[in-house]
């Protein structure tokens, strides 16, 4: 389910970002800036959505939720240290 919103967000930015070359050339009517216009403003709108729904989903993570333990660590004696963390930021 996240690839296809990261698929949805990646496929909407690139068609936004097209219809601002198109916006920004000389070539295009009138009546197709009103509606790339248009076109381009859903598709903010939805970039926007979905960039809002992920902060929340990355801000539930952090404040609530400990990563889960390695598969190893119950390996290890209590307090053991875990040398692959000290330089690494696990999400």
């Amino acid at each position: 389910m996240a690839e296809n919103k990261a698929a949805t967000f990646e496929a909407s930015l690139k068609r936004l970002e097209d219809i601002v070359q198109q916006l920004e050339s000389d070539a295009v009517s009138l009546d197709r800036s009103v509606e790339l216009f248009q076109e381009g403003r859903e598709l903010a709108r939805r970039c926007e959505a979905l960039l809002k729904t992920a902060q929340e989903t990355i801000d539930a993570a952090v404040a609530g939720n400990a990563p889960e333990p390695k598969p190893d660590a119950a390996k290890r004696p209590p307090g053991a240290a875990d040398e692959t963390l000290d330089d690494e930021l696990l999400f």
